[in-house]
């Protein structure tokens, strides 16, 4: 498999993640401990539409990854907000994780490749 192969498959396996936790886990509330994060970190008031409009910004999230558009500035917003949203996780709502506070590890081996994918990978010039 050559390069060029490797970061399309990659490309879309980085928008996979968005659009499953976006659409099933948020929007669709498939996976309810996502609200249960967010509540705990913003409180009960607003947590049921906020959780929704996160999984809706992650579904576009897809939509940028996939439509190849400025994807240097996607790559860093989405390491920025990857980083963010698990420090949040980490300190105020470890105990609802999957993994509890090893989300950490994953969450980085997941900007990782995310940015290799980017920074390593993809051989177009002027993004």
């Amino acid at each position: 498999m050559n390069v060029r192969a490797i970061n399309r498959a990659l490309t879309f396996c980085i928008s996979v993640v968005w659009i499953a936790n976006g659409l099933f886990c948020k929007v669709l509330n498939l996976v309810p401990r996502h609200s249960e994060i967010v509540a705990r970190i913003i409180g009960e008031d607003f947590s049921g539409p906020l959780t929704v409009l996160i999984g809706c910004s992650e579904i576009v999230m897809a939509i940028w990854i996939l439509s190849g558009f400025k994807s240097r500035i996607n790559a860093l917003t989405q390491i920025a907000v990857v980083g963010t949203m698990n420090i949040l996780e980490f300190v105020l709502a470890s105990d609802l994780l999957l993994w509890g506070k090893w989300n950490a590890l994953f969450a980085f081996m997941f900007v990782i490749i995310v940015y290799f994918n980017e920074f390593y990978l993809n051989k177009k010039q002027g993004n």
